[in-house]
């Protein structure tokens, strides 16, 4: 479904992600992890189309799209969940929402329109709310929210543009540990569908334990490590470049 190939962006004479070539296919979650300064988020970002490939390709279900901008491939279904939220911050958390499900749906930009044409738009976008513990926040101005409440409506909104691929940018971050759950839970239940491809970047080592397929593993930019969990985080190259003592949690 996905792939990229010797991707690669420097930023000087600095190769912030140097020639990283992987695959992943529908049906698993990929964790991507890997010190600080090690490359995720900007491999994230050459992906999803923030930032130009200085060189190599990206591929989405074998088409190349390293030259499309970020708005086209979210409309070919690739989904992106930022590291920082990401959202309208001035509407109300279902007005976000909306504007997703709008999108998906081809209906067009009617922000503040409440007629009866519109009931099932916001019906879904209230679902969506719903499936991250929203609901009772549709109302609230999205800058208003706490910071756990807008990284899950963030995660209400991907889910309401239906991708094929889901990339989440440490979507746990910030959020207190009784909030948690709810984003793990979205996240697998996406993946037992079995029909999505799932990219995750998470420092969390006991939830890229939980639900991963693999791990894949940065370090200066390049790919050091990729395979089964287990044996990925056991590996000396990976205790070295990331892990430490965490290997033994």
């Amino acid at each position: 479904m996905l792939a990229t190939e010797d991707l690669t962006i420097r930023f000087g004479g600095h190769a912030a992600v140097d020639g990283v070539t992987c695959a992943f296919r529908p049906g698993t979650l990929t964790s991507i992890v890997g010190p600080n300064g090690a490359g995720k988020t900007t491999y994230f970002n050459l992906i999803s189309g923030q930032l130009p490939a200085t060189s190599g390709k990206v591929r989405l279900g074998g088409e190349d799209i390293t030259s499309y901008p970020a708005p086209r491939r979210s409309r070919m279904g690739l989904g992106r969940a930022f590291q920082l939220t990401n959202l309208f911050p001035n509407l109300s958390a279902l007005e976000n929402v909306r504007l997703a499900v709008q999108v998906r749906s081809g209906k067009g930009f009617d922000l503040f329109s409440r007629t009866l044409g519109h009931r099932e738009l916001l019906d879904r976008a209230m679902a969506h709310l719903s499936a991250v513990s929203l609901a009772d926040r549709a109302d609230a101005v999205a800058a208003t929210l706490p910071h756990g409440d807008q990284r899950k409506l963030e995660v209400a909104i991907l889910l309401a543009l239906e991708p094929d691929v889901f990339m989440f940018d440490e979507p746990t971050a910030g959020m207190s540990i009784d909030e948690v759950p709810t984003i793990l839970d979205i996240i697998a239940a996406i993946k037992q569908r079995g029909d999505k491809t799932i990219l995750l970047v998470e420092h969390k080592m006991d939830v890229v334990r939980s639900l991963s397929d693999r791990i894949v593993v940065l370090h200066q930019g390049k790919l050091v490590a990729d395979g089964p969990p287990a044996e990925v985080i056991n590996s000396d190259i990976v205790r070295e470049a990331y892990l430490g003592t965490a290997a033994h949690a």
